[in-house]
């Protein structure tokens, strides 16, 4: 259908409507869209990329199966973002690569207040350093997407939702049922870490004046 043309979707009524109705089109404009940062989530769950693959598949095949019963009580995304983290959950435990997301007190997030956080903690959620050299740039996402890979799995999701798939605070603690202090200090440290990682590189390729 036309409304999935250049790259965006439509409103989710519209796409809820198309995909109850078999809208083959629309189906793998979700695919296209989405996939790439599902397979992102999952693999922060799973042991192995191609384990990731299976946990997006049998997503999507729970989204066909499920649609009739969406209620829009939540966004579409974040809907198909939920069954996603429960079966990634669910095949983690299986293979023990992964806690479950009831220890997530143990991470220590528990009882911490946000207004002891670090004075300038709401500048992390800037974007990242773009250097101007496009080859550059590449190297640099080569580089964040192995500093992410070292994250620990529930900061790793936490960043990869947030920072690369662009979900917003609200999003994040709804679908990993979480709760906003517990987002925000597992978002921090995982931006901290990151950021380290990089700085030796950014100090290195900096020019002299």
């Amino acid at each position: 259908m036309g409304s999935v043309a250049g790259g965006e979707l439509p409103p989710d009524d519209v796409v809820v409507t198309a995909l109850r109705a078999g809208d083959e089109a629309m189906f793998a404009a979700l695919l296209d869209t989405w996939s790439g940062g599902m397979l992102r989530v999952a693999r922060s769950y799973v042991s192995t990329d191609h384990s990731a693959e299976e946990v997006v598949q049998d997503t999507w095949l729970a989204v066909i199966g499920g649609i009739d019963a969406f209620e829009s009580r939540s966004s579409v995304k974040t809907w198909i973002y939920r069954i996603l983290v429960n079966t990634a959950k669910k095949r983690g435990v299986r293979e023990s690569r992964t806690l479950p997301w009831s220890s997530f007190e143990q991470d220590g997030a528990a009882g911490r207040d946000l207004d002891e956080v670090p004075a300038g903690w709401k500048e992390f959620a800037g974007a990242w350093p773009t250097p101007e050299s496009e080859a550059l740039a590449s190297e640099v996402r080569g580089l964040i997407a192995e500093g992410l890979a070292r994250l620990p799995p529930r900061q790793r999701t936490v960043i990869t939702l947030r920072d690369v798939e662009g979900c917003t605070s609200e999003e994040v603690c709804e679908i990993l049922e979480i709760s906003a202090a517990n987002q925000r200090v597992l978002l921090h440290r995982a931006r901290t870490a990151v950021r380290g990682w990089l700085a030796d590189y950014f100090e290195s390729v900096k020019q002299p004046e």
